[in-house]
């Protein structure tokens, strides 16, 4: 991997890695790494080029896969069992087919699948499948289970969503390690300010009455918002402004989460999957509205279009310029949309179709800079200019 802007990408395959170098074009692919494995997050820390890939299913066990070599080589921290070292470890013939050697999994059959990961201040966090929050000290050679938010007082009330109960979403404060959010579904968003140690549950409507009404199960009800969310991120800048995409709508929060507003008003649909927001403007945002959770998760009207607000998600603009127009069927899923810190910031999203798009200009004009990957389960990028 060259220097300059990776795009790096999870898929039902594998990790991919598109490098556009320093001036972010003639995108060459390499992959599929990771073994093949289901990866359903990748992310890299630009300062030192470590490269991380989450995934696993029933099948392999759950694992981080690492790389210090732009992806050259990778390495396997195993947390769990699978279905494969059962059949190994009881028949020699099998293992020496499958390749396979036995690994030490400490989390022995805990959970299924890494979900999420998140990287701040040296710690390497790890959402899981279901829903647990791990942490490595040592960049992701070892890992231990954060016990706060599995014991949590409503723990025993959280309900998965279509996905399983997956921790899908994890947001840190580049200000300091002690602020943390997660996001579950579906039980909502839950924030730490002790670095973990304890949590609180933040699904707080702050108009309660105005968005009462829905008859979706998913909908906002009994004073807070919809508890299956999509995606998260933290606004820059000294406020801890979020903005959400649950099941039911776009929603901001002024405060860290304590509160929340409906900003759908504008938009052609309360579904989608991720969100995204400008790496030093607070107030715009960037989202990819699907028709509905039940009449096929594609862009209303067959017509692709990421919608962009510049003032907070009061008033939005459908942004259509290079994406399909017609017949356009495929689906964004949650972490499936990212951004680089450039100016013009660098927007990215990729498909359950196995495309890639990439916009130079803020999303005003959109170029597709990859086809034909497996499903796209997540997007990030990785800027070593």
């Amino acid at each position: 991997m060259s220097a300059g802007m990776t795009v790096l990408v999870g898929t039902t395959k594998g990790a991919f890695l598109l490098s556009g170098g320093d001036s972010r074009d003639g995108w060459a692919v390499s992959g599929p790494h990771c073994d093949g494995w289901p990866i359903n997050h990748v992310i890299g820390d630009a300062a030192s080029g470590t490269i991380w890939a989450g995934g696993g299913g029933d099948w392999s066990g759950a694992g981080v896969w690492r790389s210090e070599n732009g992806g050259e080589t990778w390495s396997l921290a195993k947390l769990t069992r699978g279905t494969i070292d059962d059949w190994a470890a009881n028949d020699p013939e099998t293992a020496r087919f499958l390749n396979w050697e036995p690994q030490d999994a400490p989390f022995e059959d805990a959970f299924s699948q890494v979900w999420s990961l998140g990287y701040a201040h040296g710690t390497l966090y790890a959402g899981t499948k279901p829903a647990r929050l791990l942490a490595s000290r040592d960049g992701g050679v070892t890992f231990e289970h954060l016990d706060g938010l599995a014991n949590h007082p409503s723990a025993d009330s959280w309900n998965p969503g279509a996905a399983g109960l997956v921790l899908h979403t994890i947001v840190t404060d580049p200000a300091g390690p002690e602020k943390l959010w997660i996001a579950i579904s579906a039980a909502g968003v839950f924030a730490s300010e002790d670095g973990g140690a304890t949590w609180e549950r933040r699904n707080r409507l702050s108009n309660a009455a105005a968005c009462e009404g829905h008859d979706h199960p998913a909908a906002p009800r009994g004073g807070e918002t919809g508890h299956c969310v999509h995606n998260m991120m933290r606004a820059p800048g000294h406020g801890d402004v979020l903005y959400q995409q649950n099941h039911h709508g776009v929603w901001r929060s002024p405060d860290g989460g304590r509160s929340w507003d409906s900003i759908n008003d504008g938009l052609p649909s309360t579904f989608g999957f991720p969100i995204r927001v400008h790496p030093r403007d607070p107030q715009t945002i960037w989202t990819l509205p699907l028709n509905s959770d039940t009449a096929g998760r594609f862009p209303p009207g067959a017509a692709a279009a990421v919608w962009k607000s510049e003032d907070g998600g009061r008033t939005w603009r459908d942004k259509r310029a290079g994406l399909p127009q017609e017949a356009c069927f495929f689906t964004v899923l949650r972490q499936a949309m990212a951004g680089d810190a450039r100016d013009p910031a660098g927007l990215y999203f990729g498909t359950n179709s196995g495309s890639i798009f990439a916009s130079l200009d803020e999303g005003e004009t959109w170029q597709e800079i990859a086809r034909h990957l497996p499903t796209v389960l997540s997007v990030e990028v990785m800027d070593r200019s």
